[in-house]
């Protein structure tokens, strides 16, 4: 299996394009949980300064390591759902992270429209647009799995308490078998991803 950091050498343009896509996009989920978090009473993102799109604030040097070699990465801000206004505003923080890929999500595709439609810019400006509003639909199919250690963990958690009541090992073990399944439809999710690109591509166009 090839690692992705050798597409800095056969496909330069492809690596640049997907380390900033995926940079821009995790940096801007994250903000968007300090951000809500704060305004939902709790300080402790915004105290450790991830009020900011610094990918080294925001996603680490170990992950921005790992995106370059094999091309994923990820992200984290701390919070304190006791600190928060009310039950549900942990559901509300770790909602903003996906909302924000939802976003994106439109919004690079309607800019990917603009271009072909306008003749703005080059093919390739059009294509990494595109490649936005795909990975951005991505992770926020991956991101509302209700995986431990994703959002959609949070949200369920929020609703059902009785799950964070769960012993440590049976959670692991829930993790683990879920993990798999991810690792094993993440094919489907891309898959899904780019009929719903397609979707949202022919609705603009049916729209503007």
């Amino acid at each position: 299996m090839n690692l992705f950091i050798m597409n800095l050498f056969s496909r330069p343009q492809l690596f640049f394009t997907w380390m900033l896509i995926v940079v821009f996009s995790i940096c801007c989920h994250e903000y968007m949980h300090a951000y809500v978090a704060m305004k939902e009473g709790d300080v402790t993102a915004a105290d450790a300064g991830h009020l900011t799109l610094n990918p080294f604030r925001q996603m680490g040097w170990f992950s921005l390591v790992m995106l370059a070699f094999v091309g994923i990465a990820w992200g984290a801000v701390p919070v304190r759902p006791q600190q928060m206004r009310h039950r549900h505003s942990d559901a509300l923080v770790s909602f903003a992270g996906p909302a924000t890929n939802l976003g994106l999500f439109v919004l690079f595709g309607v800019l990917a429209f603009w271009t072909k439609e306008y003749h703005i810019g080059s093919d390739f400006s059009q294509r990494m647009l595109l490649l936005g509003s795909l990975l951005n639909i991505v992770l926020f199919m991956l991101n509302m799995l209700p995986i431990p250690g994703l959002d959609g963990w949070s949200i369920l958690r929020s609703f059902f308490s009785r799950i964070g009541n769960l012993n440590s090992e049976l959670m692991n073990g829930i993790f683990f078998v879920l993990f798999f399944l991810i690792f094993f439809a993440s094919d489907l999710l891309w898959t899904i991803g780019k009929k719903m690109t397609d979707w949202l591509l022919y609705w603009i166009s049916y729209i503007l």
